[in-house]
């Protein structure tokens, strides 16, 4: 499975030929796999090698200065100039910044290119990179490798004490004193004599996927730890910053209403009580709650209770009910228990099970295979019709869309929006794993910061991770035209996502690719949002983007100038065709508010289309 690195076995040109021939994937700028290869597979191989291509001044540190290579869970720890990271596919090369004076030693490295010398961090360094405060770094040691260094360093230094002074002269170069003191502790540390009081307010929960534990997830009162327990497994849960929730766990929370319905104080008590969130992730305490949790599997399709758009089962949620109450206060009930699945996103919503009757009920003990979207209040009464519109444009458009309907609710209230789940399984035999990673947590970003991205920094981060990089980026390209053709003010880091896909008994993702449109909702036509912006800055800028805008966009992204201006063409004329041939159900032709909403963001849509040049 070879590797290749332009100056190195390969030249520029004859890389691009290669790659443009489908014979080579470019992973990023100057390396290239062979297109037949199990490419996940090779950069985990030569995971040192690309390392010390792109980053020749730095040295293996941390854990992977004792391994010699990359962490069961793809992570590859250096030190050099600057603190930066950087995905290619399933490996995660970190870098720390260097002290002042490091202690560096050489060690061999082989792959099946052969053998290289690559710098390390030497037996002094490493172990007081293992004390480094709040480090991802000293995360990276387990106590096994703490334990063979101080064997290792009171061998070469005769006795505890001349180790504990040879550790300490070095990180007294390097102004790590704190470092320094905890190393030196743990090399003279005498046997507990005593059990330590356990803290009542720690946390110890098994997370699962499809139902099968990947790892332990504490909190110690402090932070949090993340311990994979199947690290030849798909690498879906990564904590990025050490003592931090991982953000892909991060972004299975509730925000918003569900936030506040659940009145959770902090991560820890949503946590504490939710079992069951997207991306058929399921956190319990003890592994027995598992066998009780249905699965989630989608076995009856809406389209099969559709007709003119509208669903044509029975709707068993909730209502207004007594005059006392509200909708929102009923549906809020059915998220009283942990049975009950989380959803994040601010817009209220509930987890629907659509059965083989067509009843359309919460998914409280049942499987998850629907998201209701009911009618807001206060101006946004029109949602469920304005995201119905602008999901079927994106159909029209090109994109791939999950089945929708509109769904008649009872005691008077507009319609709401049925949306089928894409990221389950589909059959009783279908042993696949699937999980949905928005763009937050593919960079590491927090919820509350979902609009502090660009889809620069997207296209950036998606190169590497995806199998098929060119045709997502083109993909990145298009989504964010469409949401300036059609004003979506809301596609933030959150609205975008990838799709991971792993065979049964692989250890890596077979597909990772971006998922199908979903949130997609036209925002100016809604109070006090007439003048939104574009959630995400595209060439610096969020407002009158012209397509000049998008190709200087496709240029920094890699994204031939051809293929992007035929792209951008025929998103165009498709929007217009789909505008043009539109059927409305009565929601949007019936004189209501949600009509009239919707015939105003056609007009927005056209006005853009004929402005476009």
């Amino acid at each position: 499975m070879p590797l290749h690195l332009v100056g190195e076995n390969i030249d520029k040109m004859r890389g691009h030929r290669q790659a443009e021939a489908g014979k080579l994937v470019q992973l990023m700028r100057g390396i290239y796999v062979d297109a037949d290869d199990d490419i996940d597979q090779t950069v985990r191989t030569h995971a040192v090698r690309i390392a010390k291509y792109l980053y020749p001044n730095a040295y293996l540190s941390a854990a992977s200065a004792v391994l010699l290579g990359p962490m069961r869970d793809g992570r590859l720890f250096l030190t050099g100039r600057r603190v930066q990271r950087q995905r290619i596919r399933t490996l995660e090369i970190i870098q720390n910044k260097a002290p002042d004076h490091p202690s560096v030693a050489q060690a061999a490295v082989g792959d099946d290119m052969g053998e290289f010398r690559v710098d390390v961090s030497s037996l002094r360094q490493r172990f007081l990179e293992a004390f480094r405060i709040r480090s991802e770094h000293a995360a990276s040691f387990d106590e096994d490798m703490k334990e063979a260094i101080a064997a290792r360093l009171i061998e070469e230094y005769g006795s505890p004490e001349n180790a504990a002074d040879a550790v300490f002269k070095l990180a007294r170069d390097n102004d790590w004193l704190a470092e320094g003191s905890a190393a030196e502790r743990f090399l003279k540390r005498k046997p507990a004599a005593a059990v330590a009081v356990p803290n009542q307010a720690a946390l110890d929960l098994i997370v699962a996927w499809h139902g099968a534990p990947i790892g332990n997830l504490t909190h110690d009162g402090f932070e949090w730890r993340w311990k994979a327990s199947d690290p030849d497994g798909p690498p879906l849960v990564r904590q990025t910053t050490p003592g931090r929730l991982p953000p892909f766990i991060g972004s299975l929370l509730s925000e918003g209403w569900l936030n506040r319905v659940l009145n959770s104080p902090d991560e820890r008590a949503e946590l504490h009580t939710g079992k069951r969130y997207m991306s058929n992730i399921t956190i319990v305490e003890r592994a027995s709650e598992l066998t009780a949790l249905p699965a989630d599997i989608l076995l009856t399709r809406l389209n099969t209770f559709t007709a003119n758009h509208l669903f044509t089962g029975s709707y068993a949620g909730p209502g207004r009910g007594s005059i006392q109450d509200t909708f929102e206060q009923n549906l809020a009930k059915i998220f009283a228990t942990g049975e009950t699945p989380r959803l994040s996103g601010v817009q209220i919503k509930a987890p629907m099970f659509l059965d083989a009757d067509g009843s359309l009920m919460p998914s409280t003990n049942k499987p998850f295979t629907h998201i209701l979207k009911p009618a807001g209040t206060s101006g946004f009464e029109a949602l469920p019709a304005i995201e119905w519109q602008s999901m079927e444009l994106g159909r029209a458009a090109g994109f791939i869309v999950p089945a929708i309907a509109l769904v008649a609710m009872p005691d008077g209230m507009p319609h709401a929006l049925a949306v089928e789940r894409f990221d389950i399984r589909t059959s009783l035999d279908d042993m696949r794993r699937l999980a949905l990673e928005d763009m937050a947590s593919v960079l590491g970003v927090r919820a509350e910061d979902k609009y502090t991205g660009t889809m620069e920094r997207i296209a950036a981060a998606l190169r590497p991770l995806s199998t098929d990089p060119d045709a997502d980026l083109l993909l990145v390209l298009r989504r964010a035209l469409f949401a300036w053709l059609i004003a979506d003010g809301d596609m933030h880091l959150k609205n975008m996502a990838v799709l991971k896909i792993a065979e049964p008994r692989r250890r890596d993702f077979g597909s990772v690719r971006m998922a199908p449109l979903y949130d997609a909702v036209t925002t100016r036509v809604f109070p006090n949002l007439q003048s939104d912006h574009m959630a995400l800055k595209i060439s610096d800028k969020d407002e009158r983007l012209k397509r000049a805008d998008f190709r200087r966009f496709a240029a920094t992204a890699g994204i031939p100038a051809a293929a992007a201006d035929t792209a951008m063409d025929e998103l165009a004329v498709a929007l217009a065709h789909g505008l043009d041939a539109l059927a409305l159900p009565p929601p949007l032709a019936d004189g209501s508010i949600g009509a009239e909403r919707a015939a105003q963001m056609r007009d927005i849509v056209r006005e853009r289309l004929a402005t476009f040049e």
